[in-house]
């Protein structure tokens, strides 16, 4: 009898460790997918405001991977066996010298500025007259506390500035230490902004730290908003959804396109992670094709869902001329 009572103590015992233990690590798999040209909690996405638009069709979906965590450990083990989730070390996602809500306001901030480098790169995309605004500011850099995101910068040290470029080009004689001085436009008030440049140890110059981009001219607004979705990852599918409601014609001829990508501001499409996660959520809302940056190709080759078409990018002009490939039955650059 007394062997009973122990084993079933001890079976209780097991049971109420297995969940409740924390373990260490986090669940990844599939998110939920919003298409750029609609809409979120009744309002578009994408919003133009004193541009020319034009109607649009099919989807531009981007994607995401959900995040579970604190997981017990037979919440670990179900999850563990399950085909759409895969489990990971939580320090990398969430590193012990940051709180949660720390990680949180990183990913958003992320998120921010991958919605100004898809403004800017689909600005550039179309050669669409522009400002030159500040699309990302460099945490702890000279500029940060004095420059915020979206100043139109009208010149530098004096020099009227019409293109990203000419940022970079105005700063590149610079020095550490030296004062550079900037004109913004911020909320209609032109302020100078004098900022003393620090140093890098990749350039002998003076580092300013923002990423110049480019916006609508004065008067004009793209705005983006998509709430409680982090990182940088639909910078992509955000460009594309600008150049689709800025430019005649429907740049999806009616399909079901999901994809994903971070973008810079000139357009360059960078890698991201949760490939694998990304391309079962966007075939499961009905997504026929997926466009991949190139180097995740290799990994989304491997894993993509039957049904599924691949389309490498590298930049968003190869996105667009894809898109257009697709609508007149051309081939495409496969992964």
């Amino acid at each position: 009898m007394l062997t009973v009572v122990a084993a079933t103590l001890l079976a209780l015992s097991l049971g109420v460790i297995g969940a409740t233990l924390p373990v260490p690590f986090v669940a990844l798999g599939p998110g939920p997918t919003y298409d750029t040209l609609g809409e979120y909690e009744g309002a578009p996405i994408i919003d133009v405001a004193d541009l020319p638009t034009y109607p649009t069709s099919g989807h531009l979906n981007m994607t995401t991977v959900s995040v579970t965590d604190k997981l017990s450990l037979f919440t670990a083990l179900a999850l563990w066996l399950s085909p759409e989730r895969r489990l990971v070390p939580r320090e990398p996602i969430f590193p012990s010298d940051r709180s949660t809500q720390e990680v949180q306001d990183e990913n958003a901030a992320q998120f921010t500025s991958s919605e100004l480098n898809a403004v800017s790169a689909a600005l550039t995309e179309l050669g669409t007259p522009a400002s030159v605004v500040v699309v990302g500011v460099v945490a702890d850099s000279p500029a940060d506390g004095l420059l915020e995101l979206q100043d139109q910068i009208v010149s530098v040290d004096g020099v009227p500035v019409s293109t990203a470029e000419a940022v970079t080009e105005q700063l590149g004689g610079s020095a550490p230490g030296q004062t550079a001085s900037l004109v913004v436009r911020r909320a209609g008030e032109e302020l100078t902004v004098p900022v003393v440049l620090g140093t890098r140890p990749d350039r002998p110059q003076g580092f300013l730290g923002i990423t110049p981009g480019l916006g609508p001219l004065p008067g004009a607004d793209v705005t983006i908003s998509l709430g409680g979705i982090g990182g940088p990852s639909a910078g992509l599918m955000f460009a594309l959804g600008v150049v689709d409601k800025l430019t005649p014609g429907e740049l999806t001829g009616g399909t079901f396109v999901a994809g994903t990508g971070s973008i810079g501001p000139s357009g360059a499409v960078s890698a991201i992670d949760g490939v694998p996660f990304k391309m079962i959520a966007a075939r499961e809302v009905g997504a026929t094709v997926f466009l991949v940056p190139a180097a995740n190709c290799e990994e989304a080759a491997a894993t993509a869902p039957a049904g599924l078409t691949l389309v490498r990018v590298d930049t968003l002009d190869d996105a667009v001329s894809s898109l257009d490939a697709l609508r007149d039955g051309s081939a495409t650059p496969p992964c």
